[in-house]
């Protein structure tokens, strides 16, 4: 296999439109995005020397970029007291989402975690069913079979702004019924 050599003189023209069209779509704000972007580049740079050359320079600076828009929402997130950062990516080299939380490692469970995660799921589907039909339904589509937000919509004839405001309903009915039924 040929190996790929870093040429950081042509970043810029060859790889900021690609990175721009990337990330804008992960931030949704112009500066943010030209910010990430740069801190890329200058990542690409100070890291030049761990460049193995087993990956296209556009694939090893999409890498940089991913870690960078995490730490964005890491840092976002922290000041909302919140640990977990969601990325749905795309490009030509993979696809999938990610999520980064702080968490016990998930092969280090004991019996009990097993049994108190079963539980939790049968709370939670007990609760589901205290939610009037419509509502139960939106909600499973929206935040279990994650449904984008357009399809949601066309299949109840809603508003994006009516889904929004009854997943809020249905999440605020859920966390009081889960507090009442599985927390005590």
């Amino acid at each position: 296999m040929q190996e790929t050599k870093l040429d950081p003189s042509k970043w810029v023209d060859a790889y900021s439109d690609y990175l721009y069209n990337y990330t804008i779509v992960k931030v949704n704000d112009h500066e943010v995005a030209q910010d990430l972007i740069s801190e890329t580049f200058l990542a690409g740079l100070k890291s030049a020397a761990n460049f193995k050359g087993e990956a296209s320079e556009r694939t090893w600076l999409i890498s940089i970029l991913k870690r960078k828009i995490i730490d964005h929402y890491r840092k976002k997130n922290s000041k909302k007291g919140k640990a977990e950062v969601h990325i749905n990516y795309t490009d030509e080299d993979a696809e999938g989402a990610w999520l980064e939380e702080r968490v016990s490692d998930p092969f280090d469970r004991t019996a009990e975690d097993t049994l108190e995660n079963e539980e939790l799921g049968m709370a939670i589907m007990k609760c589901l069913d205290t939610l009037n039909d419509k509502q139960a339904t939106i909600f499973k589509m929206k935040t279990i079979d994650n449904f984008d937000t357009e399809a949601v919509c066309n299949e109840f004839g809603i508003t994006p702004s009516n889904l929004w405001v009854i997943i809020h309903r249905a999440r605020t009915a859920m966390a009081a019924c889960l507090e009442k039924s599985w927390l005590n």
